[in-house]
């Protein structure tokens, strides 16, 4: 079995270059609006694409989970790469729905408003959070310090698995008001 070259220094720098750029790019997305262009269809497909990612990852998450109590370490992580992919193509297609979307306001005379308001806050800053998390759980575990892996997992899966679920709710809730 191949293990990656432990590198803290290296990777210490590159996780928190990439969840620095990660989140730059999606504060930046309040300012990037193209919300003019068309892009031949319905940009909130991509919303819903978003929901049926964080959905998927979800069931990962809790499969991996599953898998690692049953000590089937090559189906856990198997499964907890699928997570990690499935991540990236989500921020892919969320960067794309909010530059061509825009904004969709939850109404403030809906009486799941509040209800609503609090998911959505503790969602975004638990994603806001959660990358380099997941990106060092997934790199102690990629140079094999176990015991490190399982550590940071013990905090890392309930944020990830937290933030993955409320996406779901947030999208199901959000988009009967999408124009």
């Amino acid at each position: 079995k191949a293990e990656m070259k432990k590198n803290d220094k290296l990777a210490k720098t590159l996780i928190y270059l990439v969840s620095a750029v990660v989140f730059l790019v999606v504060l930046s997305l309040h300012y990037l609006k193209f919300t003019d262009v068309n892009l031949g269809f319905d940009v909130h497909l991509l919303a819903k694409a978003n929901a049926l990612i964080n959905g998927t990852v979800s069931i990962l998450l809790v499969a991996a989970l599953v898998a690692v109590k049953k000590k089937n370490f090559e189906l856990h992580k198997k499964l907890m790469k699928g997570a990690i992919y499935l991540s990236v193509l989500f921020l892919v297609t969320y960067i794309g729905h909010h530059m061509f979307a825009g904004e969709t306001e939850f109404p403030k005379d809906n009486s799941m408003r509040g209800l609503y308001l609090v998911i959505l806050t503790t969602h975004i800053i638990l994603a806001a959070i959660i990358l380099p998390f997941i990106l060092f759980t997934a790199y102690r575990a990629l140079i094999a310090e176990f015991p490190e892996h399982k550590k940071l997992a013990r905090y890392t899966w309930p944020i990830w698995f937290y933030v993955a679920v409320t996406g779901v709710i947030v999208y199901f809730m959000i988009s009967p008001f999408y124009k």
